[in-house]
């Protein structure tokens, strides 16, 4: 859970979302191999299932836009009863700040 805090800051242990955007979670994924981050917003209201023990689940497929990145990440997410954020988990790629997003976005202006 402390990677979770260093990612996203201060003493969180849950993304937040944009201003204006309560039900919002943002994650940033750079899938394995690719240069590409990708934003993925998960609406905490719509997105989670119900698991068997009353918890919620949400699982991603994560893929860049461009064709220069053909891979895909999952994106593994645990809630509890009351739809807050547990535990979080990638394979085939890593999470990454919104400050790496914001970086990428900007060499795509530049470049």
């Amino acid at each position: 859970m402390d990677f979770l805090r260093r990612l996203f800051g201060g003493g969180q242990s849950a993304p937040q979302g944009e201003p204006g955007d309560k039900t919002g979670l943002y994650f940033y994924v750079r899938p394995t191999g690719c240069d590409e981050v990708v934003r993925v917003r998960i609406d905490k209201n719509n997105d989670p299932s119900l698991a068997d023990d009353g918890t919620f689940f949400v699982t991603k497929t994560v893929r860049g836009s461009s064709y220069k990145c053909t891979r895909s990440a999952e994106l593994h997410l645990s809630f509890d009863q009351q739809r807050r954020l547990q535990n979080t988990e990638i394979t085939g790629g890593a999470l990454v700040t919104a400050e790496d997003y914001a970086a990428w976005l900007a060499a795509q202006d530049g470049g």
